[in-house]
């Protein structure tokens, strides 16, 4: 019996992770066109995100609560850009399978070229970089009067989301040496050459 329930969780870690590679991944993510819902219900779990280097224009930052299938609330900052050039991407999240103990998703990519994603948001709980260069910065802008950057569709309709909280808005940014903790990714398109996908045994984190 104990060996059946672990061959169905191992079942249930290939299904429900392998999926998510492709939706993070694939070419022509169609939420932009409204193919795919602006929101959704997030895991709750963290993955890491890193970078070289990350290139932006058309940028937005402002706060937002996430909510699970469970109902569970998780402030996050969200990052946008209209425009975003990535190089060095690396993405992993750790999962504790029965039997076989901690096994580590990554993807990389963007190493000769760097990948290209439009309408990118990044919902996260840390973020950090080695160094960052804004153009046409505004901090203290009303996150309901960002122009500069989008935000994201849904979001100004949602109970979290405050017109009058603090938000932030640049022209572009470019940015070295990227680490972000995030709980959910989306983008209207996200093209990544080179792409490498693996799942490893034991801590393969980005960082």
């Amino acid at each position: 019996m104990p060996h059946r329930a672990g061959r169905t969780r191992w079942r249930r870690f290939a299904l429900v992770l392998v999926p998510s590679v492709a939706a993070c991944a694939a070419v022509g993510i169609a939420m932009a066109q409204g193919v795919l819902a602006a929101s959704f219900f997030i895991s709750g779990q963290r993955f890491q995100v890193s970078a070289d280097s990350l290139t932006a224009r058309g940028i937005s930052v402002y706060g937002m609560v996430d909510v699970t299938r469970r109902h569970q609330l998780v402030p996050v900052l969200v990052t946008g850009a209209r425009h975003a050039s990535v190089r060095g991407f690396c993405q992993s999240v750790q999962v504790d399978v029965p039997f076989l103990g901690t096994q580590t998703l990554r993807l990389t990519g963007g190493e000769k070229r760097p990948a290209e994603a439009t309408d990118m948001f990044f919902d996260t709980t840390t973020e950090t970089a080695g160094n960052v260069d804004f153009t046409g910065l505004d901090i203290g802008v009303a996150q309901g009067a960002i122009t500069k950057g989008k935000v994201r569709p849904g979001d100004r309709d949602s109970k979290f989301f405050d017109p009058n909280g603090v938000g932030q808005q640049a022209v572009s940014a470019t940015l070295t040496d990227v680490k972000v903790t995030a709980v959910a990714i989306s983008a209207g398109t996200f093209n990544v050459p080179g792409l490498r996908e693996q799942v490893q045994p034991g801590n393969h984190a980005c960082f």
